[in-house]
């Protein structure tokens, strides 16, 4: 082991440690700089005084930005710098909003950062430990879900009695940096050290001479790939597309007055007629793309209307379908605002998911001829994959069209599961250049629905697998359930009577589905 006395020792560039026959050993690195490719804790800051606090405490944040740089850079006291960002972020917000948010929206953007180089020396070793001068409660989840680390060693934030966070650090330590995290290993690690540390030069040079070996980080890696994970991120949430840095935190206060007014002029254009309200839209930066052939109607008469199966991304998927088909169709749905029911151009149908009340209410809008809208994931995933698809849409009728919808943004998300989704059309629309794409699929041949000897849930995976394909995605069995569970701590039951199930006569035996997870969309 190295002596402590070392500030001029020089270390190895971690491109250069060794990773095979690691199996039984341990390693430990710092995040930033280091796992984490930012050498700025600002950005997650940010995004932690906008989600768990408010525009206005993100606003303040950023107009600080000049007092923590000079505290950082010109007083050279990086540790001060760190307590200012922690108190203006979490001062006053309860623990638990900060744990959420920590849960929900920070793991997209750490996962995103992390080195590739410092990634895989971490996951070769069976022991990982991880010692930062982040919040330990902002990073945790992160590191034990989705890099598999055994034990986290950060920062400590004061909290009151009344789980309010104070703003200020726990003492002892304080911030965990320097000769502090060296003997935060001592401790754990004893005389022997971890086997591999991995840190950057400078400020952890006490750290690393007390592992065994000692690797810096010199030049900053490529990202790690969505293969190299080693969980899959499926589920995120927060309103922000990209990490917020000064300049890009800058860009989002400059757009928002014009960003709101052009979302504004959007949602008014829809009440236009389709024919002149589309090339309106076009003008105004929306894109729009439809690929394979929207199906005509039915004929008349035959009490009967197509079921458009269609994947969930945000809150407009049925208006673009709409345009898509050049005529309107009724949008199924579970879960939506009244602000959001006033402004759509199309009517809605409230879903309840009662199996046997969705069922009679659906096959009454098809016996009257007309053609639905329905999401059989029952909510939004942003990531590259698909839920689990509810089998009820299956046993209604045979006239089944898949359409995959496809959503790119530039600012900001059109969806969440913790903000208020009456603002989710608002946000969408507030890109400078959103973009759509329906593709419509072939309508299911009936040898291939329930009326051709197929099961419900037969007919729903193929559907789900055949949409999975025409867009890249991959096919989970995640649901709505596990999806809020994750990003709001609750099982995503709304409590609004439009959505209750009305109760049935006491003579009356309810039909349910055979599990909770499948009784409606």
């Amino acid at each position: 082991m190295a002596s402590n006395g070392c500030d001029t020792r020089r270390f190895a560039d971690v491109k250069s440690c060794p990773m095979k026959e690691r199996g039984g050993q341990s390693a430990v690195v710092t995040l930033k700089g280091c796992l984490l490719r930012s050498r700025s804790y600002f950005p997650y800051f940010m995004l932690l005084a906008l989600e768990a606090g408010s525009p206005g405490r993100a606003l303040l944040l950023l107009l600080s930005t000049p007092v923590i740089w000079s505290v950082e850079h010109v007083f050279g006291c990086p540790n001060g710098a760190l307590q200012i960002l922690i108190f203006i972020s979490v001062a006053g917000l309860r623990l638990s909003d900060v744990s959420g948010v920590s849960k929900a929206v920070l793991p997209k953007f750490f996962v995103e950062d992390m080195d590739s180089q410092c990634y895989q020396v971490l996951v070769s070793c069976s022991s990982r430990y991880v010692v930062t001068s982040f919040p330990r409660v902002m990073v945790e989840y992160f590191l034990k879900e989705h890099v598999g680390v055994n034990e986290v060693f950060g920062t400590e934030l004061q909290v009151s009695a009344g789980g309010f966070c104070t703003g200020l650090v726990g003492k002892p330590p304080g911030v965990l940096c320097g000769q502090r995290k060296a003997e935060t290993m001592r401790k754990v690690f004893g005389e022997r050290g971890p086997d591999v540390g991995v840190g950057k030069a400078g400020g952890d040079v006490p750290f690393l001479s007390v592992c065994k070996e000692a690797y810096v980080v010199e030049v900053e890696g490529s990202a790690v790939s969505r293969e190299q994970y080693q969980k899959a991120l499926v589920f995120h949430d927060g309103r922000l597309v990209a990490l917020p840095t000064p300049l890009v935190a800058l860009t989002y206060v400059l757009w928002m007055p014009f960003g709101l007014m052009l979302a504004l002029t959007r949602i008014l254009i829809t009440g236009l007629p389709m024919e002149v309200g589309f090339p309106c839209a076009a003008l105004l930066g929306v894109r729009f793309r439809i690929k394979g052939s929207p199906p005509l109607p039915l004929p008349k008469g035959q009490k009967q209307g197509i079921l458009f199966v269609c994947t969930h991304r945000t809150l407009l998927d049925a208006t673009f379908l709409c345009v898509g088909l050049r005529r309107k169709v009724r949008a199924l749905t579970y879960s939506v605002s009244r602000l959001a029911v006033l402004l759509s151009p199309i009517g809605t149908g409230y879903l309840t998911r009662d199996r046997q009340q969705d069922a009679h209410l659906i096959g009454q809008y098809l016996e009257n001829e007309e053609d639905l809208f329905v999401c059989p994931e029952g909510t939004t995933c942003r990531e590259p994959y698909l839920l689990r698809f509810s089998s009820l849409f299956a046993e209604l009728t045979e006239h089944i069209t898949p359409v995959a919808m496809r959503v790119c943004t530039s600012m900001f998300w059109g969806n969440t599961a913790r903000g208020y989704k009456a603002l989710d059309p608002f946000f969408y629309l507030m890109n400078p250049r959103p973009y759509y794409e329906i593709i419509f699929l072939d309508r299911l041949p009936k040898e291939q629905t329930v009326a051709g000897g197929k099961t419900s849930v037969e007919v729903a995976k193929m559907v789900q697998k055949q949409l999975a394909e025409a867009l890249g995605y991959g096919c989970t069995e995640f649901t709505r359930k596990d999806k809020y569970t994750i990003l709001a701590g609750h099982d995503g039951t709304v409590k609004d009577r439009r959505f209750m199930p009305k109760k049935p006569p006491a003579t009356a035996t309810a039909c349910r589905g055979s599990s909770d997870d499948d009784k409606s969309f």
